[in-house]
């Protein structure tokens, strides 16, 4: 099963909860953009298609941050490849934080997405607070998930390895058992 990553701003971050996943789960793969610093939604949006695109077999997406918005975005385009399911962590509200190199991404679609999802929501995210996030979880057909006081999830908090949301993937997974072994 292929697991495919969605990073958000900035990209992928040396020893953040994403890239070890990556390591441990055969197969799995990260959409690369080509500009992380200046995101552009149509360009994202067409990365994660081509990603998606070139799996063997559906994949479950984990998107973290302004990934988790373009795969809204993506959704909302039509999303014309087959997606197992998806967990969406701390999505990034760029309707609220209206940083200038975001701002092609919003507003953020409201479309359901038509695969299983969890929504794994911070109670102290900066990005989006709890309430925006069960929002959006609401028009996204999400299951929401308190994810606790986790901040972003980024490395710069501490996270490490995320056990909660490895517990969640391996639900999306359907086994309920953890690709990602007992040291998550």
């Amino acid at each position: 099963m292929t697991t495919l990553f969605v990073d958000g701003w900035f990209g992928p971050d040396p020893g953040d909860w994403q890239e070890l996943w990556a390591l441990g789960l055969p197969g799995s793969a990260r959409v690369v953009q080509d500009d992380w610093e200046r995101p552009e939604r149509g360009a994202w949006m067409a990365r994660l298609d081509e990603a998606v695109r070139q799996c063997a077999e559906p994949p479950v997406l984990v998107a973290h941050s302004l990934g988790c918005v373009t795969l809204a975005h993506w959704v909302a385009d039509g999303a014309r490849w087959p997606v197992r399911a998806a967990l969406l962590a701390t999505p990034a509200d760029v309707e609220t934080n209206r940083k200038p190199e975001i701002r092609g991404f919003d507003p953020i679609p409201r479309v359901a997405f038509p695969f299983p999802t969890i929504l794994a929501a911070s109670r102290n995210d900066s990005w989006m607070t709890p309430d925006r996030a069960r929002s959006f979880a609401r028009d996204w057909g999400a299951r929401l998930v308190d994810a606790g006081e986790v901040g972003h999830l980024t490395v710069g908090e501490g996270v490490g390895r995320w056990p909660a949301g490895a517990e969640l993937h391996a639900e999306l997974l359907g086994d309920g058992v953890s690709a990602l072994g007992p040291s998550t």
